[in-house]
């Protein structure tokens, strides 16, 4: 019988002889396996075992226990015989079941302590206004912290994305959620969902109305009924908690306590910059802000350690040297929460900046307010009289900032934009919000007339202290001492005037949803500090995003920065939940909560330069001279035209006119001759200091004031148009400018770095590595680089308005009843439709 090999098409077609006489051979299906060697020679050198093992020829002879015949032996003999056959049969092949790609599964990034409440599959996010054919498919998840929208879709129409590594590209933090809206459209109906509500009919849609002026929008037409209606609920409910302990925060730090190693340790003090911020938590922070500002007749007080006196003070805080502990506790009953009076700030001069809140004893009022007075003037070098200012007077209050910023709310995300352009700077005016901005510019920048010139202490008094004092005495501040206008510290300046001085982030930022409370003062602050930042870019070394992404972490519910209402309520309510869940804090004094400051939770490094400006001129800068490093003053003759001659602001800004000239039937014609006379004069003095002032180029580390005429006052495009797809202009806008700048500095950085090696040695060059580190998000690609605008810029940049802000044009949510008032917001009613 002779062997047989299968013909392939791919294999010469050739018989081979047979393998001997002495055996009989049968032809099996071979296995699936490879051969074990192969030489050149086909299968020279083989043994019977592996021809049959693994060519599938099994002898006749191969049962278990059978002897093989002589011709066998002689022919499987342990010389090698010589190949007498070459097979040309491989191995069949089966087919080969390719199997189905495995869908990938769409999970959220959760952080320590984050659980997901309720999601729902096969939702669509809302990307363009008129169109759905951008529209993503993905997952929409609640966790108790966020909403997250999960998706495998790439972003459309979006070249850039400036990442935070809290949150994704589709997250909106539970306590930026101003109001939740589902809508059924067979039904044509509308509703504003509360915490604890129940929802009668199956949405189709949800609209979220965010704090920060987006509007992002979710489509169930795929979706399940059930899940739909089940994560709109669980939205409404965690984005209003009732109770402090709900907020994220909590859960987050208690998870940190419970695996002190994963992850990052709590209560960070700014990691992510080059120096710590100091956070005015212990006696020596504030002893060396004494020392810093040179205020040698004040101390540091802790007679309100353990929050002793005044539950909405900090335990340690400075007062004249001349008032006694006793006194202090003996005084603090006269106060309104017992805030007695809180160093701030001293100048060179030896002139103080305090703020107290009024005295509620009326028959001692008189008493201890010229006690406190003779403290202040005997800690004076000069013993200089005391300028006391009532700020509830001289500026618009709480509910006035309020109503203001609901209208510029409204006008913002007005719909349609294209209606409100021909009477949009009328509306913007009505609105105050520019002229509230300006009221207290010019009020800080007459204080530091006092403070600069006529060499006074002032005393910023307010009913309480914890709200416009702590925007003034801010301001102020940062007008005189240019430490304030750097990174750290103007972070300083936040911990110091506002975190510790107990202003209520928790009831002002509405974390509970307590509307009656609100207001965006803080916001109004920071809006103020960019008008500086705009009319003096050079005195400042952070950005416009710096401020607008400070802005925006007010809405995380991470840090305790801006999370409680004053100190002790951090200690109290951390303290509680600490023995609620078994954690054992020591000496520590509550639960440590992460702080803002520490950016590297935020962002990268890479994405933390865009904080820096690229105008700022810092007070030395280092040169080589002779082959060593030294320092210099830079110039600061910046003589741009906005910074030259006598401004209009005299005319109608800090120095109106108007404001000092009698009016008629006007109770200063009553006044007697010696008091006008005492006011034209004072009057007449601080016009003169500020047209002085303003006559004189700029010392960019000395004193820098407002300019508020009606042109200067400007709305902060960026952190009020972001969202808006219609205001966004693409490759134009501020960051263009910016860009240009940050690519020019970089190159002056290079030429800087060569000059240094090339004239200094290998030991100063080791001194030198940390200054030729660029600090620029925005690079040279060498000294001559002429690339030109990057197409990923637009006047929104970092961020951007792609599906971040989609209204609707036919069915759509109440935008004028959302937008008129607080009451709508709390609202449970079933809306009417809008056509």
């Amino acid at each position: 019988m002779r062997g047989r090999g299968r013909r392939r098409p791919d294999l010469p077609s050739r018989l081979t002889p047979p393998l001997g006489t002495g055996a009989q051979c049968r032809l099996v299906t071979p296995e699936r396996r490879e051969p074990a060697a192969l030489g050149r020679g086909g299968l020279e050198g083989s043994d019977p075992a592996w021809l049959g093992q693994d060519w599938g020829l099994t002898p006749l002879f191969a049962s278990p226990g059978e002897q093989p015949p002589a011709g066998a032996a002689a022919m499987f003999s342990l010389k090698p015989a010589k190949p007498t056959f070459k097979s040309y049969l491989l191995p069949q092949v089966e087919d080969k079941i390719t199997p189905e790609p495995k869908i990938k599964k769409l999970e959220p990034v959760l952080l320590p302590g984050e659980i997901v409440v309720n999601e729902v599959n096969f939702v669509r996010k809302c990307i363009a206004t008129d169109t759905s054919q951008y529209d993503l498919w993905g997952k929409l998840v609640c966790s108790n912290f966020k909403i997250s929208f999960i998706t495998d879709d790439p972003m459309p129409l979006q070249k850039f994305h400036y990442k935070n590594l809290l949150l994704g590209e589709h997250d909106v933090p539970l306590t930026c959620i101003e109001q939740v809206v589902t809508v059924n459209d067979t039904k044509r109906k509308q509703k504003v969902l509360g915490p604890n509500q129940k929802l009668k009919f199956n949405p189709t849609e949800l609209i979220i109305y965010c704090k920060d002026f987006r509007i992002v929008r979710f489509r169930f037409d795929e979706a399940g009924p059930e899940s739909a209606k089940k994560v709109c609920l669980a939205v409404a409910h965690y984005s209003q908690p009732t109770d402090l302990q709900l907020l994220f925060a909590f859960e987050y730090v208690g998870k940190k306590y419970h695996n002190p190693v994963n992850g990052i340790d709590p209560g960070g003090r700014g990691r992510g910059s080059s120096q710590q911020t100091p956070l005015f938590e212990t006696y020596s922070d504030w002893d060396r802000e004494i020392k810093r500002t040179g205020a040698s007749e004040w101390r540091v007080c802790s007679v309100n350690e353990g929050y002793m006196i005044s539950t909405c003070l900090p335990e340690y805080f400075v007062v004249p040297s001349s008032l006694a502990d006793q006194d202090l506790k003996l005084y603090s009953y006269s106060f309104i929460g017992r805030r007695m009076p809180l160093w701030c700030w001293n100048h060179s001069n030896g002139s103080a900046l305090v703020r107290m809140a009024n005295i509620k004893d009326v028959l001692q009022q008189r008493k201890i307010d010229q006690r406190i007075c003779n403290a202040i003037t005997r800690s004076h070098p000069q013993r200089s009289d005391v300028h006391k200012s009532d700020l509830d007077k001289c500026l618009p209050n709480i509910q006035e900032i309020q109503a203001a910023f609901i209208k510029l709310k409204q006008l913002c995300v007005n719909e349609p934009f294209e209606e409100t352009e021909e009477k949009w700077l009328s509306s913007l005016e009505n609105t105050r919000w520019l002229e509230y901005v300006r009221s207290f510019l010019k009020h800080s920048a007459e204080l530091v007339y006092m403070l600069d010139s006529k060499h006074v202490s002032v005393v910023l008094q307010e009913d309480e202290g914890r709200d416009l004092s702590c925007f003034v005495a801010s301001l102020i501040q940062v007008m005189l001492d240019p430490y304030f206008r750097t990174i750290v510290g103007f972070q300083s300046l936040i911990q110091k005037e506002w975190v510790m001085a107990g202003y209520q982030f928790l009831d002002r930022c509405n974390h509970l949803k307590r509307a009656d409370k609100e207001s965006p003062l803080f916001l109004m602050f920071l809006d103020s500090i960019w008008q500086l930042l705009e009319q003096y870019p050079s005195a400042f070394e952070f950005s416009e995003t710096y401020l607008t992404i400070l802005y925006d972490s007010t809405r995380i519910s991470l840090f305790g920065t801006f999370l409680f209402n004053c100190p002790h309520q951090r200690v109290k309510q951390s303290t509680e939940f600490a023995i609620s869940k078994n954690i054992q804090l020591g000496d520590e004094k509550g639960l440590k909560f992460p702080s803002v400051w520490d950016w590297s939770l935020q962002f990268t490094t890479r994405d933390r330069m865009l904080f820096h400006n690229p105008w700022y001129i810092g007070k030395s800068a280092p040169c080589v001279q002779n082959g060593s490093v030294k320092s210099f003053k830079r110039t600061k003759k910046n003589y741009s035209s906005t910074l030259r001659g006598i401004p209009p602001s005299l005319k109608n800004g800090i120095i109106n006119e108007q404001e000092f000239l009698p009016r008629r039937n006007s109770l200063i014609l009553k006044l007697k001759p010696d008091f006008l006379q005492q006011m034209d004069s004072q009057t007449n003095s601080m016009e003169q200091y500020f047209r002085e002032w303003y006559s004189k180029p700029v010392d960019l580390h000395g004193v820098i004031l407002p300019r508020l005429s009606g042109t200067h006052i400007k709305l902060w495009k960026l952190c009020y148009f972001r969202w808006v797809p219609e205001a966004q202009i693409n490759n134009g806008g501020f960051i263009t400018a910016f860009h240009k700048i940050s690519v020019l500095t970089d190159q002056v950085n290079m030429l800087n770095q060569s000059l240094r090696q090339y004239k200094s040695s290998s030991s100063l060059q080791a001194n030198c590595s940390e200054l030729d580190q660029s600090r620029m998000y925005f690079r040279a690609n060498g000294l001559n680089d002429t690339a030109g605008t990057p197409d990923f810029l637009s006047s929104s940049f970092p961020f951007s308005p792609v599906g971040n802000l989609c209204r609707r044009s036919i069915l759509g949510t109440p935008l004028s009843k959302f937008l008129s008032g607080a009451k709508i917001w709390l609202s449970t009613e079933t809306l009417a439709n809008e056509d």
